[in-house]
C-alpha cells in the first residue's frame, strides 16, 4: 500500500527582504577611487533628513550603522503606539521604509557595491521591501518593550561580522581600481551582512515583525 506523502512546503519567507543587484559592467575606477568624497553632498542630505539631535541619534554610534542604521526612526514613540493602541499608522511605516530604502542606496554607494549615484527616491539596484503588519493579530502588545534584549545575541554578531565588512569593502576597493570589477564572493559577503542588519533592524527597530530574525546572511 502506498501512502501519499504531504506536499513539500517552501519556508515562509521573511518579513524583511533586501537585494543588491550585482554590478552587470566594470565598475568606474575614479569614481570608487574617491568615493568617500563624492558621497559627501548626499551624506549631507541625510544628515538633514534625520536631524542631528533626534530621539535614535545614539544608534548613529553602533557598529552597525553602517548597515543602514536606525537613524531618523522613531521608535520609542512607535513602541508607545503599539503598546497602548495597538497601531501602527500606515503613513508611519511608509515613512520608515522610504527612509531604510534611501540609507541602504546609500551604504550600497559607500561600499562600493554599485556606482550609480543614490536616488533618494528611485529603487535603482537597492531593492528592499518590508511587509505592512496587521498589529493587532501579528504583533504582541508587550514586546517591543523587550525586542532590543532579544536582539542582543544578533548585535554581538554584527559587530564581529562589520569588522569583516569593513574588511571586504577595502579589499574591494582595491580590487576595482586594478580590475574594474567586485570579487563575486565579496559582493556577496557583504550584502548579505546588510541583509542580516535589515532582518535586525525590522524586528527591534522598525518593529514590523515578531517573528526572529535568522541567523543567516542568506
Amino acid at each position: 500500500m502506498v501512502t501519499a506523502q504531504a506536499p513539500f512546503s517552501a519556508p515562509v519567507p521573511y518579513p524583511a527582504s533586501l537585494k543588491i543587484d550585482y554590478p552587470d559592467r566594470n565598475l568606474k575606477r575614479w569614481s570608487s577611487f574617491f568615493r568617500l568624497i563624492w558621497v559627501l553632498p548626499i551624506f549631507i542630505v541625510l544628515v538633514f533628513l534625520v536631524g542631528p539631535g533626534g530621539d535614535n541619534s545614539k544608534n548613529m554610534n553602533e557598529g552597525w550603522r553602517m548597515m543602514g542604521g536606525s537613524v531618523g526612526f522613531t521608535i520609542i514613540p512607535l513602541v508607545l503606539m503599539i503598546l497602548f493602541r495597538q497601531k501602527y499608522p500606515k503613513w508611519w511605516f511608509d515613512w520608515n521604509l522610504a527612509l531604510a530604502k534611501f540609507c541602504y542606496r546609500l551604504t550600497a554607494y559607500i561600499a562600493l557595491l554599485r556606482d550609480e549615484y543614490p536616488s533618494t527616491d528611485e529603487e535603482q539596484s537597492v531593492h528592499i521591501d518590508l511587509v505592512y503588519p496587521d498589529v493587532k493579530t501579528q504583533l504582541m502588545r508587550g514586546l517591543p518593550l523587550v525586542k532590543w534584549f532579544l536582539a542582543i545575541p544578533h548585535y554581538i554578531v554584527l559587530c564581529f561580522l562589520a569588522i569583516a565588512f569593513v574588511v571586504c569593502v577595502i579589499i574591494a576597493w582595491f580590487a576595482i581600481l586594478f580590475t574594474g570589477k567586485y570579487p563575486k564572493g565579496l559582493f556577496d559577503f557583504v550584502v548579505g551582512v546588510m541583509r542580516w542588519g535589515f532582518r535586525v533592524e525590522a524586528y527591534a527597530a522598525l518593529m514590523v515583525t515578531d517573528k526572529y530574525p535568522p541567523f543567516s546572511l542568506e
